[in-house]
């Protein structure tokens, strides 16, 4: 029986490896931490509450201590490691946050680990990081794919701090000999996903007859991985990674910003013909409902520093993990549509602030 520490996994990716897990491996116990900042939800949770192999913690990985305690309470033999701040633009404007949470914090939890299972002599146990394909910067239209040997070169505070973090997690494991792996994700879409990220922000603006805004031409090409694919490939890292090695984990799917945005509108204008139900529940959405809901798309000005393109090369971990996803573009992307269209009171909490309001009773 194992037993996981999941930082962040109140989170979208992070709440969906828990789910997943929890699932697939019943007799483990699963321990979240979540310091349940802006992206932080406990409504990600809800499907697994109540269950006695899981326990939520509300805390905030810069602290080593609490890191410390839960690792020996606990008897925790595999930190997952999703707690982050993640979006680009945020770093932009405030990178502070950025450099705390995922640098500093990162390093609280390497070296509580340290302390508790390499000077504690506990000999079984891995540290798996999970990090982003924008630490190998941006590739031209027909560069080949990133590799795990590609060189790092971020291009925003939000991927230097990621390149950061898997710096200090590879030199824990060089230094001190922590057991450790780190695997380099694409694009996730799927339930839970926070409605400022692309595919969730056109859903739900759709649905309110708001503007889509696409940044610069719309150009920008993305590999993109249904968020439960890359729950399964951290598990084959998990299950068969070589201690000490990174692996990328991608959906072999590129697409381009603009087609991404009018394919969901698409589908969101056949949803609509289809279910004469949903112009009652959504009146908002007129576009739609006339079936024009790409009318919505609006070009705005491109961010600072927007890499062109990311592409994930898999192979490695499809030749030693047997890694491959299951879900294609076509089903993941009708999953995730039809998933917002049921959990509306999901995300219009998440739009409106309500789902920090019993955060702030809680915990303040």
């Amino acid at each position: 029986m194992k037993s996981l520490l999941v930082t962040g996994g109140a989170g979208f990716i992070g709440a969906n490896f828990v789910h997943y897990w929890l699932s697939q491996y019943p007799d483990h116990k699963v321990v979240v931490l979540d310091a349940l900042t802006y992206a932080g939800n406990l409504a990600n949770l809800e499907p697994v509450n109540g269950l006695d192999n899981f326990e939520f913690v509300h805390g905030d990985i810069l602290h080593t201590d609490l890191v410390v305690e839960l690792l020996k309470h606990h008897t925790i033999d595999t930190i997952v490691h999703f707690a982050a701040e993640s979006h680009v633009d945020r770093s932009i404007t405030g990178p502070d946050a950025f450099l705390e949470t995922n640098i500093v914090g990162t390093h609280s939890l390497l070296k509580a680990a340290k302390q508790v299972w390499l000077d504690g002599g506990v000999t079984e146990h891995r540290f798996h990081h999970v990090s982003t394909d924008e630490v190998y910067g941006t590739l031209a239209e027909n560069d080949p794919p990133f590799t795990e040997t590609t060189a790092y070169a971020p291009n925003s505070p939000y991927a230097a701090s990621k390149a950061s973090s898997d710096h200090l997690v590879r030199a824990y494991q060089e230094t001190y000999g922590l057991q450790t792996t780190i695997s380099n994700c694409s694009n996730n879409y799927g339930p839970y996903h926070f409605p400022e990220k692309l595919i969730p922000l056109v859903i739900t603006n759709i649905l309110e007859d708001k503007p889509l805004p696409i940044y610069g031409d719309g150009k920008q090409v993305r590999d993109w991985l249904f968020v439960e694919d890359h729950a399964r490939g951290i598990e084959l890292v998990l299950n068969k990674g070589k201690v000490g090695e990174n692996y990328n984990i991608g959906g072999h799917n590129e697409w381009h910003n603009i087609d991404i945005v009018q394919l969901v509108c698409k589908l969101v204008n056949d949803a609509f013909t289809a279910d004469g139900q949903l112009a009652k529940r959504f009146p908002n959405a007129t576009k739609a409902v006339a079936g024009v809901a790409e009318e919505l798309i609006t070009f705005v000005k491109d961010r600072p520093g927007h890499d062109r393109r990311y592409a994930i090369d898999a192979a490695k971990s499809r030749r030693e993990l047997g890694y491959e996803p299951v879900e294609s573009f076509e089903t993941g992307i009708r999953k995730t549509l039809h998933w917002y269209l049921d959990n509306e009171s999901w995300w219009r909490a998440v739009m409106d602030g309500s789902y920090q309001d019993w955060v702030k009773r809680q915990y303040s």
